[in-house]
């Protein structure tokens, strides 16, 4: 698996991946590398030393895969394809163009597809990672409900206030709770946590955290990674979903799953990192009630 360092974690839980080479690719991510600083001359001369002789590009659908299948022809790589919108000349010998409204884990499946590589029987084309570890003394015994306020991007997430009511009314309801977030998120997983919850910011790595959300009952995230982390273990997820990117390409997938949040609001399709509406209106407007009617609908349905 060739990936950004961003992605080199995920890559790592996929299971059947043997190798994985991180590369920051100068038309990747928000703070990406100039040209010169990026190396292209030695990731072209380590990809001709592993002599690999197929390659398959998984791009989201706004990313062209061009740049990469040319450098990956510059290594020698005999068979390339990719899904691609733009004229691919001689940089792909499959040229996959997905259908419309395709989510991305299908478009994926059938970019593979059509390269020759089908699942496997009894393969059933949901997300998966490798067996997570038992997280029990990190959450304590019995059920709970797992909630998630940051992301990435501040576009996604949902208010820190409206997060930690949610929490309190969770458990008033009789739901223990567990907060996570990354290392740079320790502050808001403890405001939002109060005297409530479990405070597990900082303390998960991505491998503990699928054990986390594996162990949940259900999980509660905007449109973030532990949502597709929460479905790669089979959790359901109540998905606060600001609409800067289509809910039919990016909800979480092959799992149950209630999606909260204006999907018409004019940030629709933006794909804004940060909110261009005053007042964040497609999530604030979400309230703390509604969450917990998710939850309680999820579980009833799980039940």
């Amino acid at each position: 698996m060739l990936c950004g360092p961003l992605g080199e974690a995920a890559a790592r839980l996929l299971p059947g991946v043997d190798d994985v080479i991180t590369w920051a690719a100068p038309w990747e991510g928000v703070d990406a590398p100039t040209v010169a600083d990026a190396d292209v001359d030695a990731l072209v001369e380590r990809l001709k030393a592993e002599a690999f002789d197929t390659a398959l590009i998984l791009t989201s659908f706004h990313q062209s895969p061009l740049p990469t299948a040319l450098l990956l022809r510059m290594a020698g790589v005999a068979r390339i394809g990719a899904d691609s919108a733009d004229h691919p000349g001689r940089l792909l010998d499959v040229r996959h163009r997905r259908l419309p409204g395709r989510h991305e884990a299908e478009a994926a499946l059938d970019t593979a597809a059509a390269m020759g590589f089908l699942a496997p029987p009894g393969d059933d084309g949901r997300l998966r990672v490798v067996p997570p570890p038992d997280t029990v003394a990190l959450t304590g015994n019995g059920p709970y409900v797992v909630v998630h306020p940051g992301a990435s991007a501040p576009a996604r997430a949902w208010s820190p206030d409206r997060c930690a009511e949610a929490v309190a009314l969770l458990a008033d309801a009789g739901h223990r709770v567990v907060v996570t977030g990354g290392p740079h998120e320790t502050g808001l997983t403890r405001r939002v946590s109060g005297e409530w919850a479990v405070d597990l910011g900082g303390r998960t790595s991505p491998r503990t955290l699928a054990g986390v959300l594996r162990a949940a009952e259900a999980v509660v995230s905007g449109n973030t990674g532990p949502a597709h982390l929460a479905a790669a273990v089979a959790t359901p997820v109540v998905s606060l979903f600001a609409p800067v990117v289509p809910a039919e390409r990016w909800a979480p997938y092959g799992v149950p799953h209630v999606l909260l949040g204006d999907q018409h609001a004019p940030c629709a399709d933006s794909r804004a990192r940060h909110c261009p509406v005053p007042g964040h209106p497609c999530l604030d407007e979400v309230t703390a009630q509604d969450v917990v009617r998710a939850v309680q609908k999820l579980l009833k349905e799980s039940a």
